[in-house]
């Protein structure tokens, strides 16, 4: 038996956001998956979606642990993994129909985010969607204890690194020209958030 690349916390999520994904790509054809870490999400969210052409990626330097578990699950609709490094412009086109990316944007710096909607607002296409999971602070405030413990912890690993205020993030998304679609409550004190591009 190959022994893959394991995330608990995406094994852990895994089912709760596909349930949101199949509600809101219902009509979708291609996603670009940013940030697929060890392809568990991808692996599953393309079996679970066949009507959908799922394009796993992460940063150069991860891919190694991304590719195994896509070239084993030998699903017809999942692409082979692409490196992308959000700082690094343009991404591939064509435009997918949705990008996704799941426990991203509290572990790149603040400058990433910027730049992954400076990216999304350059090259989205209307219609498109961007649909971002994970940990938010809203009007300031930690959602939970266990989030403020793990701000510290993230801070403390890598100072450019922490959970986003919510307001800032959306405010980043209509300076891109998306709409809020959804904001959605998810276990253990996470968001699903997704927009739209106008």
């Amino acid at each position: 038996m190959l022994d893959l690349p394991f995330s608990q916390a995406a094994e852990n999520n895994r089912e709760p956001i596909l349930h949101q994904l199949q509600r809101l790509l219902a009509d979708a054809r291609s996603v670009l998956e940013i940030g697929a870490g060890t392809g568990q999400h991808a692996n599953a969210f393309a079996a679970a979606m066949p009507h959908l052409q799922w394009q796993p990626s992460e940063h150069p330097k991860s891919l190694d642990t991304l590719r195994p578990r896509c070239e084993l699950a030998q699903l017809e609709n999942l692409l082979s993994p692409i490196a992308v490094d959000i700082c690094q412009t343009p991404w591939p086109s064509p435009w997918p129909d949705a990008v996704y990316t799941a426990n991203t944007l509290h572990i790149v710096s603040k400058a990433l985010v910027q730049t992954l909607f400076q990216v999304c607002a350059a090259q989205g296409v209307s219609g498109s969607q961007l649909i971002v999971y994970g940990p938010f602070n809203y009007e300031g405030q930690y959602s939970s204890d266990s989030n403020a413990n793990f701000d510290a912890w993230l801070q403390d690993r890598d100072s450019s690194s922490g959970i986003r205020d919510f307001e800032w993030v959306e405010s980043l998304a209509d300076t891109a020209g998306y709409f809020l679609q959804e904001d959605v409550a998810m276990p253990a004190n996470n968001r699903f958030l997704a927009w739209e591009k106008r």
